[in-house]
């Protein structure tokens, strides 16, 4: 019970004991029992006090522990806060640097291959026969090939010419053979284009462009009024190659060589 209601209790006790025996005591007893009754008041006071006292130093000791207690939780929010962020940054810097890493080993990789592009042999189709050749060595052919569909005949024969001694080996060679051969066609010099044209049947026999080089061997023998030995090799096209569009055309001249 609170300090009110024990004094409420003692004074209403001490008004009841004195009512019934009012008339049993003289003054000074009344005075003892008042003085007592005081007494046993103030006491009652103090040890009310005293308890309200220790318990607002309790509650104010838990008050301040309890604030101590959100202040360095605070901190500890704080810190946690601050070093998210670091990692947050540093995470971001990471991926940053592997992305510029990746970016760099991409474009090294590519300039590797673009390098190796450039040195390594690659397979090219050239008359209907597949081959690997060196970019220099297709860039060298197509060159060439360009000057002749140009009609620069003198210019296309030192093209090939000179590709043919650089390139003997090559899967351009037959194809080249039969370009150089047209071009000392087209320059009249017939007896060169025929060893052209007999180098590529030496070369490859089943080249697209055979029909077409035993044909064109034919012709150079026409210009060079060698009737007999033309006529012998148009007879021996279509026997070789019946079914192309050269034999053809070996048919109509030998009709009109007889």
């Amino acid at each position: 019970m609170n300090m009110r209601v024990r004094i409420a209790a003692v004074l209403l006790s001490g008004c009841a004991m004195g009512a019934a025996h009012a008339g049993l005591f003289d003054d000074d007893e009344a005075r003892r029992a008042i003085l007592d009754l005081r007494q046993r008041i103030d006491a009652v006071r103090k040890d009310s006090q005293t308890q309200t006292a220790e318990e607002s130093r309790r509650t104010a000791e838990e008050n301040a522990q309890l604030r101590r207690g959100l202040v360095e939780l605070q901190n500890q929010i704080e810190v946690l806060r601050s070093d998210l962020s670091k990692m947050r940054g540093q995470n971001e810097e990471l991926i940053r640097s592997v992305s510029d890493l990746q970016r760099q080993q991409k474009d090294v990789v590519q300039g590797v291959d673009d390098r190796l592009r450039k040195i390594e042999p690659a397979k090219v189709a050239v008359d209907g026969r597949e081959f690997l050749a060196d970019p220099t060595e297709k860039r060298d052919f197509e060159s060439a090939l360009a000057v002749f569909r140009k009609g620069d005949f003198a210019a296309a024969q030192v093209a090939f010419f000179d590709f043919i001694r650089r390139y003997g080996q090559s899967g351009y060679a037959p194809s080249a053979n039969f370009w150089l051969g047209n071009a000392r066609y087209a320059m009249r010099d017939y007896k060169e284009a025929v060893l052209n044209f007999r180098a590529l049947l030496a070369q490859a026999p089943d080249h697209l462009r055979a029909p077409e080089a035993v044909l064109s061997i034919a012709n150079c023998q026409l210009e060079l009024k060698d009737n007999k030995a033309a006529k012998k090799t148009l007879e021996d096209l279509i026997k070789a190659y019946p079914q192309s569009e050269a034999a053809s055309a070996a048919k109509e001249r030998l009709s009109r060589l007889k």
